[in-house]
């Protein structure tokens, strides 16, 4: 290999620059976005598993217990309003009296039963696997109230 003295001077330039930060703790300062911490902070996990019977998994338990069941509007901007805003996968729109004319026909059962077990390319329980049937019947009866 023919080491020219322009590659000599680039190896030599980067030797130094390595040996210099190396010396250096936080070049960019403690509270840069190039600190340990930063770091650190960027690839920290995002959650936890905890395993029934274990202290983590009861309190975790009973702070969703304690904040008591959610509001039908509640669940459906965390859980439905994916497909029910869009129309997604045939989903009737919320506000559309057309869309939901013909399945309040049915009954309000019949429409929570649907929601619960799932119908066509709906998912049971809309895919809200924390919510409870009753948080899903809210949602329903939401759903339903803002689409007459």
């Amino acid at each position: 290999m023919k080491l020219t003295m322009k590659t000599f001077a680039v190896i030599a330039l980067l030797a130094s620059a390595g040996a210099i930060a190396g010396t250096l703790e936080h070049p960019f300062g403690q509270n840069s976005v190039f600190s340990e911490r930063a770091l650190e902070e960027r690839i920290a996990p995002v959650g936890a598993v905890c395993v029934e019977g274990e202290e983590c998994g009861s309190a975790a338990a009973a702070e969703q217990v304690a904040s008591g069941p959610r509001s039908g509007s509640d669940v459906y901007n965390s859980a439905c309003a994916g497909c029910h805003a869009s129309g997604a996968a045939g989903a009737p729109v919320v506000g559309n009296a057309g869309d939901w004319a013909p399945r309040i026909g049915k009954g309000m059962s019949t429409l929570v039963t649907h929601a619960v077990d799932g119908f066509n390319a709906m998912p049971a329980m809309g895919l809200c696997m924390d919510c409870s049937r009753d948080e899903i019947k809210a949602a329903v009866e939401y759903m339903v109230a803002e689409s007459k």
